[in-house]
């Protein structure tokens, strides 16, 4: 986490903001507004990878960290799985899932190796 001194300068958490913006913006299309159980779940989904983020950034030790950020990881996991699923129900475009993809794996590619360096600190490691 080097030169990382503010949340928003983390890599993992902007790129979980913007799948976060993405998915609001794919939830105002009426089919997913409509269907009030799937929008919520989605946008719980989306909103809870940069909360666990946030929350893993207070907490004192990596480790702690990674615990979140693992939970994080599992959220956007999550939003793919509904936005494939938004496309077999006809919601999305191809377009629309394809960009939601892109944003997903996009976060996904830097939360991973990320998660691995802070499992990897020592026990004692502590944040400033």
């Amino acid at each position: 986490m080097k030169d990382v001194c503010r949340l928003e300068d983390l890599v993992a958490w902007q790129l979980a903001v913007r799948l976060r913006n993405l998915v609001h913006r794919l939830c105002e299309k009426p089919a997913i507004r409509r269907d009030f159980k799937f929008r919520d779940n989605l946008l719980d989904a989306a909103s809870s990878a940069p909360r666990n983020l946030a929350e893993g950034w207070g907490r004192k030790y990596h480790r702690e960290f990674a615990r979140f950020a693992i939970i994080a990881r599992g959220s956007e996991q999550e939003v793919l799985e509904c936005c494939r699923e938004a496309r077999q129900r006809g919601y999305l475009t191809d377009e629309e899932l394809d960009a939601c993809d892109h944003a997903a794996r996009k976060a996904l590619k830097v939360l991973n190796p990320f998660i691995v360096y802070l499992e990897s600190t020592p026990d004692w490691q502590r944040r400033a």
